[in-house]
């Protein structure tokens, strides 16, 4: 298994907005602090995504997104083990303090509990979910090392050393509330 870096300076690090690549179930991921709305605008700008889209964010536990999530009615939170840990990211209704910048012109937050080992660990170390989106320029095939990353993005990422799951496909997107599938 890979070591995660050194915490302390990724967490710095993510505090002065700064954007990190790190491995994920099926490619290399861009992410920063979900709070900071300038690290979420550096994301936007270093992929070419439109804001409305929104992102998703990703942790080790369903507990980091807690700030960001309205409370969920007892039948849906007990349902989340079936897609959680795992390649599924779910639309679930967002709270009144989740900043928009993270949802877009979407009334919903996507969210995933990530299976994948190294992301699971920098998320619980970091005791953060992160923000979420495919290393790669909108509309370009995702990044799967991190070599590949640095050529891409340069200095302007913290490209974190690991490896990509097996997994071929991006996660699927799930509406629990409406049993809509919006990528397979």
């Amino acid at each position: 298994m890979t070591p995660l870096p050194d915490i302390r300076r990724i967490r710095a690090f993510l505090g002065r907005g700064g954007v990190i690549a790190y491995p994920t179930e099926s490619c290399y991921g861009l992410g920063c602090d979900p709070r900071n709305a300038r690290a979420v605008a550096r994301i936007l700008r270093l992929k070419g995504r439109p804001r409305a889209k929104g992102v998703l964010l990703v942790g080790s536990d369903k507990c980091q997104f807690r700030y960001y999530l309205a409370p969920l009615e007892k039948s849906l939170r007990e349902r989340l083990g079936q897609w959680w840990p795992g390649p599924n990211t779910l639309l679930l209704p967002r709270s009144r303090r989740c900043p928009r910048w993270l949802t877009g012109r979407h009334p919903k937050l996507a969210v995933r509990v990530t299976a994948h080992p190294y992301t699971a660990r920098l998320c619980g170390h970091l005791g953060l979910a992160l923000v979420s989106t495919s290393a790669n320029k909108s509309g370009r095939r995702p990044i799967r090392t991190a070599a590949e990353c640095r050529r891409q993005f340069g200095a302007k990422v913290l490209v974190l050393p690991g490896r990509v799951g097996n997994r071929r496909r991006p996660s699927t997107i799930l509406d629990p509330l409406d049993g809509g599938v919006l990528r397979p």
